[in-house]
């Protein structure tokens, strides 16, 4: 079986080149630290007025830290308080911090930990959707028709099933589907954001990404129909991309892209930030990659239901180690 990652990026691209954004990763643990100083503030504030990559850099690590911000106003607040709060004097004091997140981290407090840097309207739309999943969940789902529909990590669907037809809307993320036979004849579709899908008996997953959509066809035919009325039908065994204005042509189905539904990411000789950009679908927080090891080749199953034991993995059989500056802030650097 092999894996290939989509034939583009997804657009969820760094907003900042990987050293400024570990920079201000190491600005925010000191200016988090209660014993942050004067001089502390100072330094950070030259170094954020030195370059705008810098202050890209630290918009972005002040966007994921809310993520985790519900935390302060749980029943662990003071604790997080203390752990997330202003300043900085020495080593310890911010090793203290760090200990102090750990803790809660493992301290049952999931709520912390469910949070993305994630548009609004999606969290709403998940919230509203028929049937959905969080970070790192999957779900499988039987409908009425004995259609099963997997939905993979950070996803939602609504189901809209009449006496004319049978209707997915995939609001956010990615799913697998496998139709059913229905009594009634009715045709079956999937709306996304850039055209509608009919299923015609057959087997797929379907994409979501910031810039476009990506179809693979496992079994029978799915043909797809832009928003701009472009159409194309996709065999067995291939895949497209396509966008409200046009489509890919057709190339050969990747057939890891099922593989999430049994709760493995496959990884056939990509890079290593090509898996990680994978990798970081299934976790909460940031998982970076200094560009001296991005190129290392992957090869490998990894648990897609635990991302520790896959960067333990990716440590242990590559020359890099894992560096963590903050509980949900890694880096992936030369050993």
């Amino acid at each position: 079986m092999t894996a290939r990652i989509p034939l583009e990026t997804d657009g969820d691209e760094a907003v900042a080149d990987y050293e400024s954004l570990e920079q201000a990763a190491h600005w925010y643990a000191v200016l988090r630290d209660d014993d942050a100083s004067v001089q502390d503030r100072t330094a950070w504030q030259a170094w954020l007025d030195a370059r705008a990559e810098h202050r890209r850099a630290w918009t972005h690590i002040e966007a994921v830290s809310q993520r985790f911000e519900p935390l302060r106003f749980d029943a662990g607040r003071d604790a997080a308080s203390v752990a997330m709060r202003a300043p900085r004097r020495g080593v310890a004091s911010r090793r203290k911090a760090l200990g102090c997140l750990a803790a809660l981290a493992g301290s049952g407090m999931a709520g912390w930990f469910a949070w993305r840097l994630t548009p609004l309207p999606d969290l709403v739309a998940a919230q509203l959707a028929d049937y959905s999943t969080g970070i790192g969940e999957r779900r499988d789902i039987t409908l009425v028709d004995d259609t099963r529909v997997w939905l993979n990590t950070s996803s939602a669907i609504d189901v809209d099933y009449d006496g004319q037809r049978r209707l997915l809307t995939l609001t956010r993320g990615e799913i697998l589907v496998e139709t059913g036979k229905d009594t009634l004849a009715r045709p079956f579709f999937v709306d996304t954001r850039d055209g509608r899908l009919q299923a015609l008996g057959t087997r797929f997953t379907v994409r979501q990404t910031d810039s476009f959509m990506l179809l693979a066809v496992f079994e029978g035919r799915v043909e797809i129909r832009t928003r701009s009325g472009a159409s194309r039908i996709v065999a067995a065994h291939e895949q497209c991309q396509f966008d409200a204005h046009g489509l890919s042509d057709p190339t050969r189905a990747d057939l890891a892209r099922e593989a999430w539904a049994r709760g493995v990411i496959i990884a056939d000789n990509v890079t290593l930030k090509q898996f990680v950009d994978e990798l970081s679908r299934y976790t909460r927080g940031h998982i970076g990659v200094d560009p001296s090891v991005a190129s290392i080749r992957v090869v490998g199953r990894f648990p897609a239901d635990h991302p520790e034991q896959t960067l333990a993995m990716l440590e242990r059989d590559l020359p890099v180690r894992v560096h963590r500056t903050l509980p949900w802030w890694t880096s992936i650097q030369p050993r």
